[in-house]
């Protein structure tokens, strides 16, 4: 295939690869491999890539519970509204992170807008590991929304009309026709909002600190490590790119296969 491209394309193809090849490569330059091992495995490494890991998968899962049910409600809307809306909720995906950390601390912090209700309640959100799951939950949404919405888009409601016209209830009919028809895209939905949360700094940093066990991330503990030990941190953040390159090629596994087929 890539015979039929022009030269100049596959110039400024190679010329994008080498923009995003040539930093991994620094990366991996950079990593003492011979203290690889007991950096990454350290009590500080540990806690904060655990809670990563935690918040992380909660994260996910909020994402899935609220993404999925939003997406197809963008994707079904009729109304003049519905470009506002798409534009709000997908706002997290192009906003600068410590600008929605800003926003989640005065909307749900001490003196924010629901702040002051949840206190009286004896509920703190700022600050704590709750926060840390809010704020990747916030940044990781719009991918769940956008790929719930683009997929059902592309496959249109007929199943589901016809459904309904057989006396399935809404309920039946989302449970039975749209959920098998979606998993492809859920799952890498999923993945990506996985990737998303678990890479989030700034807007944890903002909203929820970073106290060591509670809100420190992984993110936050490379940040932290860069000052004092610098390779320490180069090993962190080989683990998390690690991961990332698993997440992005398992999340575009089933398009591969779509495509071959």
């Amino acid at each position: 295939m890539t015979s039929h491209l022009p030269r100049w394309m596959a110039a400024l193809a190679v010329a994008g690869a080498t923009l995003v090849l040539l930093p991994i490569a620094g990366v991996l330059t950079r990593v003492d491999w011979s203290d690889f091992g007991a950096q990454v495995t350290s009590p500080q490494a540990l806690t904060a890539l655990g809670l990563s890991l935690r918040t992380a998968l909660v994260a996910t899962v909020a994402c899935l519970v609220i993404g999925v049910p939003l997406g197809y409600v963008l994707a079904v809307m009729r109304s003049r509204w519905k470009a506002v809306l798409r534009a709000l909720v997908l706002a997290p995906l192009v906003l600068p992170p410590v600008v929605g950390g800003l926003a989640l601390l005065y909307a749900f912090g001490r003196r924010g807008l629901l702040g002051g209700t949840f206190e009286a309640l004896g509920i703190s959100i700022a600050f704590s590991t709750a926060a840390v799951v809010m704020a990747q939950t916030f940044v990781a949404l719009p991918f769940m929304v956008l790929t719930t919405e683009s997929a059902i888009a592309a496959r249109g409601t007929r199943q589901e009309s016809i459904a309904r016209m057989y006396g399935a209830s809404r309920t039946r009919t989302f449970a039975w026709v749209t959920l098998p028809a979606l998993l492809p895209a859920l799952a890498a939905g999923t993945v990506l909002a996985f990737a998303r949360a678990i890479g989030e700094f700034g807007a944890t940093l903002t909203f929820a600190g970073s106290l060591e066990g509670v809100t420190r991330t992984a993110p936050l503990e490379i940040y932290l490590q860069r000052e004092i030990d610098p390779g320490a941190a180069v090993a962190l953040s080989l683990v998390l790119l690690i991961v990332a390159v698993a997440v992005v090629a398992v999340a575009y596994r089933p398009l591969t296969r779509k495509s071959a087929t």
